[in-house]
């Protein structure tokens, strides 16, 4: 049986959420997200996953399971099959978990509950995906949002665009960026929402402040670690 089909067959989580914790952190393109990973990543030892940067990564990986499936729905404009992106996903968690003499619940020193510590970027983009991966993989502790306006965000990436060579930094393509954003992952807040898993953060202010609202917020929700 292929991964894709384990996936889709899997109802029970494969880590503890004991001993595994998973914030999904969702905004807007441009609302500030890599700076806000980076802090926590330096500051607490999580572990960044990029849904987008695992996919770009595994197509081009030689003997990849998923690389020619990844290839053919980026070029055809498709979006990949939601269980090719968990299971890389899974696969980096438990890489990561398993560089770890032994699993984070065996013990409760530092070093090793922070491997057990991972903050999804950019997904879930839609409910599906969000509901298959806390079926299968974790169910998530709560959703980082990172809410900034429509033209503050217009305004970083096109800043960002002179500089960064991206050729989606553009006043188009933002825009366009902008609405799949509202189509497809807001309905993913507002359903986390709706269970009181959201942590709702102004983005606008200067990123020092953005960072110290989180901090505040991680303090009130995992311990005064973060305080």
């Amino acid at each position: 049986m292929s991964t894709i089909d384990t996936l889709k067959d899997r109802t029970t989580p494969v880590f503890d959420p004991a001993a595994v914790t998973v914030i999904f952190v969702l905004g807007g393109p441009g609302a500030g997200k890599g700076t806000q990973c980076s802090n926590l990543v330096s500051q607490y030892g999580f572990s960044h996953l990029s849904a987008g940067d695992l996919l770009r990564a595994e197509q081009n990986r030689p003997d990849s399971e998923f690389g020619d499936l990844i290839r053919h729905h980026i070029r055809n404009g498709l979006i990949v099959p939601m269980e090719v992106t968990i299971a890389l996903l899974e696969n980096s968690m438990r890489e990561i978990l398993n560089s770890s003499p032994s699993p984070p619940s065996s013990s409760s020193s530092p070093d090793k509950t922070r491997r057990g510590r991972f903050l999804i970027d950019g997904f879930p983009r839609k409910l599906d995906q969000a509901h298959k991966f806390e079926e299968a993989v974790v169910p998530a502790r709560f959703v980082l949002f990172y809410d900034c306006p429509e033209a503050e965000m217009e305004r970083r990436l096109l800043e960002r665009g002179k500089t960064s060579g991206r050729e989606d930094d553009n006043a188009d393509s933002i825009r366009k960026r902008f609405r799949t954003f509202l189509d497809t992952s807001l309905p993913v807040v507002d359903y986390f929402d709706s269970q009181r898993r959201v942590v709702r953060i102004d983005a606008t202010p200067e990123p020092d402040a953005v960072f110290a609202e989180t901090r505040r917020h991680l303090a009130e929700r995992l311990g005064p670690e973060f305080a």
